[in-house]
């Protein structure tokens, strides 16, 4: 391990050396002509392995056949899945994981019957062995990386005035490893910890400008969590950039568009391109829906004369936002039909992914967003199938579907285990039962809602309560009488 800073560090680990090595030997071959010569050397060796030791190629079989089932999409999701279930699970050679499975991030929590493999794959192909007798080359890697890391902690810290070495309990970690693909960069966020995960070229062409994002994140994400008044004033923003191309997290979370922007800012103002290319740059963030992007290299232009530090501006620069004004021209912007990915994955809980964006887009008012997402949930059957039931009732509900609506109520009922959905899916029914003008089955359902409630659900038994008292009137007919 190569220390660069208090709370920054240039690492190699064997368990992701394990768990990207035994993807290799399934078939993944992603830009291998590309990769580093070691590559290529530690697959020979294992190749040779499973051809010479009883039993190998039985324990490589499963796992290969799971490897072979479990295809993503493309190869950048490919590798990025397996580097999710590296970063969740405990050092050779159990590879248990370090988390319950529903706390894990779907991609990793979807491959964890992986994991299982890894102890006897290890033991029929000596991988450890290899591990150690290459150990001399990754120690070369981090080499290479250490002082250029250290010079961009450096400088980054000097623009933005505020040291990192204030940020006790948490960490920023970097892993090279030879056996991904060389043009992909992972970067991770999982609680107080950032990661940088990247596999060196032949010609070890050193990925500064991703660490860089990442480390961007590591340092300004935090303070967004102390601005939660000053974030709720931007939230109309989020209607503006609902059609973008950007990732959903930014187009569900005014924080994290405020702070990609902030960051895309700052690159911006620190790199050695012409004003032109700012320029055209600007207008490219606008087109993929980073629209503060543009207020924030303006707001820097006007920090970098201040002594202040970026830790006691930040909120300034919140206060600055004219809603009206960049709401008005993001109405006028053109989107993009696509936009580059974002390299840091904000991985949440399984049980906080789509369903928790899905949530957040119906707040804002997008419907048909809001529903795309919860039927993927659905569809997927990775989370809480009765949450995603009552959130697609909820937008047809909206719509004035109320067929549509009550359907997915009764499903919601019968597939739910928390009792907020189920008492307010009877709460909801009972209603639509009373403009059906059918009192006793809105009784009945209004009933069943006390039950569910019990003491967990105060304000579901309140709006229960209130329903068995008088029949239900929506709120244009009450603002009538």
């Amino acid at each position: 391990m190569a220390q660069t800073h208090p709370q920054v560090s240039l690492e190699t680990d064997e368990t992701l050396f394990t768990v990207l090595t035994a993807i290799n030997t399934c078939g993944y071959d992603q830009e291998l002509e590309s990769s580093d010569p070691l590559r290529a050397q530690v697959r020979s060796e294992v190749a040779n392995a499973i051809q010479t030791t009883p039993g190998a190629k039985e324990a490589v079989a499963p796992m290969c056949a799971f490897y072979k089932k479990h295809l993503a999409i493309d190869a950048a999701h490919e590798l990025a899945q397996y580097v999710s279930l590296a970063l969740f699970l405990d050092a050779p050679p159990d590879f248990a994981p370090r988390e319950k499975v529903d706390d894990m991030p779907p991609d990793a929590a979807s491959l964890i019957e992986f994991s299982g493999f890894l102890p006897d794959f290890c033991a029929k192909t000596a991988l450890h062995a290899i591990w150690e007798r290459h150990r001399a080359h990754f120690t070369e890697l981090t080499e290479q990386y250490h002082d250029p890391l250290s010079q961009m902690t450096f400088s980054t810290e000097i623009y933005l005035k505020m040291p990192s070495s204030s940020y006790l309990g948490r960490n920023f970690t970097i892993y090279l490893d030879v056996m991904g693909a060389p043009g992909q960069t992972n970067a991770r966020n999982y609680g107080p910890n950032y990661y940088v995960i990247l596999s060196p070229t032949a010609n070890t062409n050193i990925k500064m400008q991703q660490i860089r994002h990442t480390y961007l994140h590591y340092l300004l994400d935090p303070l967004a969590m102390k601005y939660e008044v000053e974030f709720a004033r931007l939230h109309p923003l989020l209607l503006q950039v609902k059609s973008a191309p950007m990732d959903e997290s930014f187009r569900a979370n005014i924080s994290l568009l405020v702070n990609e922007c902030l960051i895309r800012a700052i690159e911006l103002r620190t790199d050695k391109s012409t004003e032109a290319d700012r320029a055209l740059s600007l207008d490219e963030d606008d087109r993929e829906g980073y629209i503060l992007t543009r207020h924030f290299y303006d707001a820097l232009g006007k920090f970098e004369k201040d002594p202040t530090g970026l830790r006691n501006a930040y909120s300034a620069m919140l206060d600055a936002i004219d809603v009206g004004k960049e709401s008005k021209r993001a109405s006028q912007i053109h989107f993009a039909d696509e936009a580059a990915p974002e390299l840091l994955r904000l991985a949440r809980p399984q049980s906080e992914h789509l369903l928790l964006n899905a949530e957040k887009r119906l707040s804002v008012g997008d419907r048909e967003g809001a529903k795309k997402l919860a039927q993927q949930a659905l569809d997927e059957k990775q989370e809480d199938p009765g949450r995603a039931l009552f959130l697609l009732a909820q937008v047809a509900t909206a719509d004035r579907d109320m067929e549509g609506a009550r359907t997915y109520f009764q499903q919601a009922i019968q597939n739910a285990h928390e009792p907020r959905v189920v008492a307010w899916s009877h709460i909801y029914l009972g209603r639509i039962f009373d403009l059906k003008e059918d009192r006793s089955a809105a009784l009945e359902e209004y009933r069943s809602a006390l039950t569910a409630a019990g003491t967990a659900v105060p304000e579901a038994k309140l709006a229960a309560e209130k329903g068995i008292e008088k029949p239900y009137e929506p709120p244009a007919a009450r603002r009538q009488e």
